[in-house]
This record gives C-alpha cells, structure tokens and sequence, in this order.
C-alpha cells in the first residue's frame, strides 16, 4: 500500500473530526507544481486543498496568478480529499451565475468533495475590469447579494426550476444550471470582521477566516452563531474554516527571511483590499519588520510551537484548517508536518 493509499484508508488528514488541508499559494506556485504539492501534502497526511483566485500576486517575487478553476481540476484529478476556492470573489471579474456554473461543475464531477468559498474582493485582483471601486460597505453588500444570487440558483436547478434574479448590484435571467451535483456545494464567506460574520451566519453555510488574534476569532464565532440562529439554524452544524499562514524552516533565521522576503504582506497591519498593484505592496514591504508579525504568523524552526499553536486554533472550534508555510521549502516542509505535527493535532 502506498503512503496515499495508508493516508487514505486511515482518514487523511482528520483525526476527531478535525480535517487539515493544504494551502495552495497559486501567487507563489505554477499551476502544475502547486497541484503537486497538493498531491505531495496529501501523501504525507494532510487532507484538502484550499486556493484563491488572484488575477496578481501580492508582491512581484511571489511570481504567479494561475486561475483557480483549472487547478481545482486538476487537484480533483490527483487527490482525494475536498478542495474549494479559498476564495474568489464573486461580482468583479466573474458575475455571480458564472460562479455557481463553475462551481456546481466541480461538484458534480467530483461528488462531495468540493465546496465555495467566497469574499468582498480586493482591488489587486479586481480592479482590472472594475469599472470603479467601492468602498468596504457595498462591496460587503455585493458579496451578500452574490451569496443570495448563487444559493438561490443552486437550490432552484436542483429542483429542476428556472429562477430569476434582480437585486441591487446582480441581475440574471430566467434560467437554471443544467449540470448541478446531487447536492450543492456549501457556499462558506471569508471575513474577519463581526459584522460580516453575523451576516454569513444568516446566509451562507459557513464562515472562513484567518489566523488572528484568538479573542478576536472568538468575537466573530460569537456574532457568526448569534447569525446563525437569527435564520434558524444550528451553528454547531456549520463548518468553521481556517486559512492559516506560517513559516517553518530548519533555522529560525530561515524561517524569518522567508516570511520577511515571500510573504511581507503578512506583516502589514493595515487593510489592503484598496491597493491595486504588487508594485505598491513592494514598496510597503521595504517597511515590514520582524516585530510586525508578532500575532499575525508563527515564525520558527520548532515543529512543536506551530503544533500548539495550530492546536490553539482547533481548540476555539475550528474544524477545517488549510496550512500555508510561506517559503518556497514545502517539500521538506510537507515532510515534516506530516511527520511531527498533523498525528499530534485534535479536536
């Protein structure tokens, strides 16, 4: 039996209900290697595949944009774990229907296996066909009205039913998706703050959100189940998702120059969904210090101090979470994790 085939038949990835997939950094990687990677990670235990849908990378070192539907494919193809769009931002350069399409077609050649992650935007990846870029309130709201677009079109065509749309922001006619899976894809909203978690609690299936401080993750659970409620739902029964960024190398001097080098934007403590250019993210990056990402990305050669804090996570009620070591060493750090730090995490 292959180490896969072992991983597998053990539960990849998950022990006591917990799943920890792979990040898939298509600003960092090209398309085949991050879906070897994904593969590689998924032989070494992990279980999943989280990727965003960038049209830039953050800062021009990191070297790539590929778009996410074709590698979501191919990660299907070579893995057997779950995989969503981690996540891409319906409304800007996709419109809300073509979306669920893609979407409900990756559900429906991989069975249970994936599911939609969705967000406001940034206006790195938007702005190129934008006609003018909103300020944070409305485009909160076009996300939620893309939401209620989407789920209302999933639900329809799995009745067999044509529906019509017309809201504020989205219009689409009469129609349907034709190829829809048994069951539609969860639709899961990216935020980090409490308002947009007490609305993704009314209107999605689930919440993503990002390492952070713990009393802030545990505010937005707080207003994300008080959502969650308002619509009548049981948000015990709704998954709680988490894009963790890290950097592991053998020295801790590696594991610095990697955060401070491929991932500056981890250190920047102030919103970023208004830049449009990796060009200006570099520029801010020459400014980025080691102290500024005290709180915001575990930076060590110790397996063990990422384990706890991983498991610091998983212990406020996360029950999916995707790693991202911010370096390009993911082979060894894949080895690694799998070997002294996914066996020891729990729920």
């Amino acid at each position: 039996m292959t180490s896969a085939e072992a991983a597998s038949a053990q539960g990849v990835g998950q022990t006591g209900g917990l799943t920890v997939g792979y990040a898939a950094m298509l600003e960092q990687f090209s398309p085949a290697e991050a879906v070897a990677l994904t593969a590689l990670a998924e032989e070494h235990g992990f279980s999943g595949c989280m990727a965003g849908d960038h049209f830039a990378p953050w800062v021009p070192q990191q070297g790539q944009a590929a778009s996410v539907w074709p590698v979501l494919t191919a990660v299907g193809e070579r893995t057997r774990g779950d995989f969503g769009t981690g996540v891409v931002a319906p409304g800007w350069r996709w419109h809300p229907a073509v979306v669920a399409q893609a979407s409900a077609t990756l559900a429906a050649m991989y069975p249970g296996r994936h599911w939609l992650g969705v967000g406001a935007g940034e206006a790195l990846n938007e702005h190129v066909v934008a006609p003018y870029w909103p300020e944070g309130g409305e485009r909160s709201a076009r996300m939620f009205e893309a939401v209620e677009l989407m789920t209302k079109l999933f639900d329809a065509s799995l009745a067999g039913k044509d529906v019509k749309f017309a809201g504020t922001y989205y219009r689409h006619e009469t129609t349907r998706l034709w190829t829809m899976p048994e069951q539609r894809p969860q639709v899961l909203v990216a935020t980090a703050g409490p308002l947009n978690a007490r609305r993704a609690g009314r209107l999605a299936d689930g919440l993503i959100t990002v390492g952070a401080p713990l009393e802030k993750i545990a505010g937005l659970f707080e207003r994300f189940d008080d959502g969650a409620r308002e619509a009548g739902k049981d948000p015990a029964s709704m998954p709680k998702v988490l894009q963790l960024h890290l950097s592991w190398a053998p020295t801790d001097e590696e594991a610095l120059a990697n955060a401070m080098h491929e991932w500056p934007n981890g250190g920047m403590k102030f919103p970023k969904a208004d830049i449009r250019s990796p060009h200006d993210f570099a520029a801010m990056a020459r400014l980025v210090r080691e102290e500024d990402f005290e709180g915001r990305m575990v930076i060590s050669s110790d397996p063990d101090v990422h384990r706890a804090a991983i498991q610091a996570h998983v212990d406020l009620g996360f029950d999916r979470v995707y790693l991202h070591n911010v370096g390009r060493n993911q082979r060894e750090w894949v080895e690694v994790f799998g070997r002294e730090v996914l066996p020891a995490l729990h729920r």
